[in-house]
């Protein structure tokens, strides 16, 4: 819109120092919905001409806007590029193709499809990360005892040597950090593994966002035909996937929903340490920012905002079964329980209702 803007005010001055008979030089522009154009004379421009001159703008007038621009013009912002990466495009051939073969609704189309790719990616990374966090929790008993055996060590080695306080600590945590990583090795375990969760989860949200925006404001290949699909593709108070949800029932219940994820996490019956109250609160303040930002997305974005954080929940709480636990072969904790969904709800009711 910004670079339509700027191109009208061009041309609107350039017309006019035609007509009051001076010569400009203009910016050469290229995109594909303006064409090159330069300064003459009204008067040195002939009638089959001028009728050439605006068929062409016409007809590139009714073609979809590009943002490609020229070496000349500014270049797009790193939001331009990711929405016209690789990565994306091929997101918005996935969900036409979803579509096309499945015949379901565009909203249909979205919420399966955020369903099939969480539960047959997300899922399984899950489990593997509660795996790792569990051997991780079982050898912190191991590492306790490791840590009094070198203290005593290194304190005796010390008084041999005659090093002073200072010394004998930086010995203490350099001989502490080879252990802890040979204890990581021998178990496979190491906590960076542990978020490759969200090295995952992330990118593909991304991805999908900017394939549903695009999708919906006209910004991809035969954008047009989808852009009529979506229009009509919505259902109940939001018939129309291009425009955002005026009623803002989808932002309320995305941020409910973020928020329902978070206190879910933070009633563990083990105590947080400060950074994780940190990280909790800051979690809790993106999940109130969200809202406002899902009511002006298009209703596409925000549908697949709030499928994502439902199945984001029915996934954390189907960790939690014990049933399920012994079928990924996830390693018993501290912080497991027989009943995980009653001690949740007392847990809850004892904390925000009483």
């Amino acid at each position: 819109m910004l670079l339509h803007s700027l191109v009208g005010r061009v041309m609107t001055a350039s017309q006019l120092l035609c007509q009051s008979g001076r010569f400009a030089l203009k910016p050469q522009v290229v995109s594909v919905a303006h064409a090159h154009f330069s300064c003459e004379r009204r008067d040195s421009l002939q009638p089959a001409a001028v009728a050439a001159l605006q068929r062409r703008r016409c007809l590139n007038s009714a073609l979809p806007w590009r943002r490609a621009l020229s070496t000349s013009a500014a270049r797009p912002g790193w939001y331009e590029s990711v929405a016209d990466s690789t990565p994306v495009h091929l997101t918005e051939q996935l969900l036409v193709t979803v579509q096309q073969t499945t015949g379901m609704p565009w909203w249909a189309c979205v919420v399966c499809t955020t369903l099939a790719l969480r539960t047959a990616i997300t899922l399984p990374l899950g489990a593997y990360q509660m795996v790792i966090i569990a051997k991780v929790e079982a050898l912190q008993v191991e590492i306790a005892e490791l840590a009094k055996r070198l203290s005593y060590e290194v304190s005796v080695r010390g008084k041999q040597q005659g090093w002073s306080e200072k010394v004998c600590r930086h010995h203490f945590r350099r001989n502490m950090r080879r252990i802890v990583s040979e204890l990581y090795v021998r178990d496979n375990c190491h906590p960076f593994k542990a978020s490759l969760l969200v090295w995952v989860q992330l990118p593909m949200w991304v991805f999908l966002s900017l394939a549903l925006r695009n999708v919906s404001l006209g910004l991809a290949d035969s954008t047009m035909a989808l852009q009529r699909e979506l229009a009509v593709g919505g259902a109940l108070w939001f018939p129309d996937l291009t425009l955002p949800d005026s009623t803002w029932i989808m932002p309320v219940s995305l941020g409910l929903v973020n928020l329902l994820i978070v206190e879910i996490f933070a009633l563990r019956r083990i105590e947080a340490s400060k950074f994780q109250k940190y990280v909790t609160n800051f979690i809790r303040g993106i999940s109130l920012l969200m809202i406002p930002l899902a009511a002006t997305v298009p209703s596409s974005m925000a549908l697949y905002w709030l499928s994502s954080s439902c199945v984001g929940l029915g996934h954390n709480l189907l960790l939690r079964s014990p049933r399920f636990r012994r079928i990924c072969r996830i390693p018993p904790t501290r912080s497991d329980s027989d009943t995980p969904y009653r001690d949740i709800a007392a847990a809850f009711v004892a904390k925000y209702l009483k």
